[in-house]
């Protein structure tokens, strides 16, 4: 009967487990997100990245832009924090991205929402849990794509043992291409790009595949500063947040999301790579190993590949690795030890940027 309250209908969800996604699932994430100079301020303030394109309008429109856009990784914490919810809120862990595309800037007073696609599906061998795959696409107020990449995670089973469904591994592409790479980016005035205010002597052409450069400093990750980077994604997944949760796992204590982790060593590289203004393209990265509070952040960066773009006189792009690590300096450049990552390294990011000429 209308009003009982006998066997009411549940008003809180515990979120989506292993067995509650389908191929071909299409999400709508809730919580449409307007970006603000607050929100860029509040960014900055967490962690100190210097480019000038997103530093400065004045800087921004000489070379033209319209004024200085939002941080490319802002932009994407924000568009993957939508997904937790619904696509994450159960994960044992965040396993990787691929195929990240940054197809247009976003300027302080757009809105972002975020749709994800379930493109491949596969339970574990323990049957307690499976690798959700999913197509994530940010969009802005004009219903225009800024951002697209794919990422899989780890979810628990809400009944471990419970029949899989039809199972799906997408092929993914090991690297968006170069003549894929530039949308984000407008035509830059190269007279009027100052190398002097960028930062950096060095542009596009003074970088050679096989150059490996050492960061140099680092940053210490406090409690606080980590809880606040996240709830600024409105990224809801409790491990970040739930100490007295956290008591009870592996690791006795919340961990750091695996974004701020990206975004510290992002920050880190202005200096070697200061010119390197925009990220066209995420290839592919994982999260090696776990971060905590406390710890101190380095790292250092390999040139992959150097490569012009069809067509664009005023910009190549660098493929990139970059490697952070917990409590250790990279004058060494560590990465690897035996058949697997060397202790230290927790981050292992493959991307493209974009430089002047």
């Amino acid at each position: 009967m209308p009003g009982s309250t006998q066997h009411p209908v549940p008003k809180t969800s515990a979120g989506r487990f292993f067995e509650d996604f389908h191929l071909g699932d299409v999400i709508v994430h809730a919580t449409p997100r307007t970006v603000t100079a607050g929100d860029v301020s509040l960014y900055t303030a967490l962690y100190g990245p210097r480019f000038a394109v997103q530093s400065s309008d004045a800087f921004a429109q000489a070379i033209g832009y319209e004024t200085a856009p939002v941080d490319d990784l802002l932009v994407f914490h924000i568009v993957f924090g939508k997904t937790v919810p619904d696509v994450s809120i159960n994960a044992v862990a965040n396993l990787g991205y691929a195929d990240g595309r940054f197809l247009k800037p976003v300027f302080p007073g757009d809105t972002l929402s975020t749709t994800s696609e379930v493109i491949g599906l596969k339970q574990t061998s323990a049957g307690d849990a499976g690798i959700v795959y999913v197509r994530s696409i940010g969009r802005n107020q004009h219903g225009e794509i800024v951002l697209s990449y794919a990422r899989w995670v780890l979810v628990r089973k809400r009944k471990p043992g419970t029949p899989a469904h039809a199972e799906q591994v997408p092929e993914l592409p090991k690297a968006v291409l170069p003549e894929e790479l530039g949308e984000g980016c407008p035509p830059i005035d190269l007279s009027a790009y100052d190398d002097a205010l960028a930062g950096s002597p060095f542009r596009w052409g003074d970088y050679a595949a096989g150059e490996r450069i050492d960061h140099v400093d680092g940053m210490t990750v406090e409690e606080a500063e980590h809880q606040i980077a996240t709830r600024l994604y409105q990224n809801t997944a409790k491990v970040h947040f739930d100490g007295h949760g956290a008591r009870s796992t592996r690791f006795g204590k919340r961990l750091i999301y695996g974004g701020h982790v990206i975004s510290l060593a992002r920050a880190l590289s202005f200096n070697g790579l200061g010119n390197a203004f925009h990220i066209a393209a995420i290839n592919g990265g994982r999260h090696v190993a776990p971060l905590f509070a406390g710890d101190t952040v380095f790292a250092w960066s390999e040139v992959l590949e150097v490569a012009a773009l069809p067509g664009r006189e005023d910009v190549g792009a660098l493929r990139l690795r970059l490697v952070a690590t917990k409590n250790r300096p990279c004058a060494d450049h560590p990465l690897k030890a035996g058949e697997g990552y060397d202790p230290d390294v927790i981050l292992d990011l493959d991307y493209w940027a974009l430089l002047p000429r």
